[in-house]
């Protein structure tokens, strides 16, 4: 009983690890760059509580403003952002817009 135990435990690991390598990064919450995508720029393998989830955010070819916008455009583009994509933002890591406001804005 000892051994099934054990068995289905290292199965449940091995599980949640195969969506890390598929994924192609090298843990929860830490997302990755993806330039052969065809259509997103970044992977992330969220993980909140026991519930894990794989997301594909950003538009491939285009940058975001940057933490430090310089222009008056950038600066107008990047508060358009996150005005428009507010409640999905505030959903938490779950949801692609909180990374792409993250990690692209």
């Amino acid at each position: 009983m000892y051994n099934i135990v054990l068995k289905l435990i290292k199965l449940f690991t091995l599980a949640k690890d195969l969506k890390l390598t598929r994924a192609g990064v090298s843990g929860y919450n830490k997302p990755k760059r993806t330039p052969n995508h065809p259509t997103k720029s970044h992977v992330v393998v969220a993980k909140e509580g026991d519930k894990t989830k794989t997301i594909r955010f950003g538009q491939q070819g285009v940058s975001g403003a940057g933490k430090n916008p310089k222009t008056e455009s950038e600066k107008a583009r990047r508060r358009s952002f996150k005005a428009r994509h507010a409640k999905n933002i505030s959903k938490g890591k779950m949801s692609a817009a909180y990374w792409a406001n993250k990690v692209k804005w």
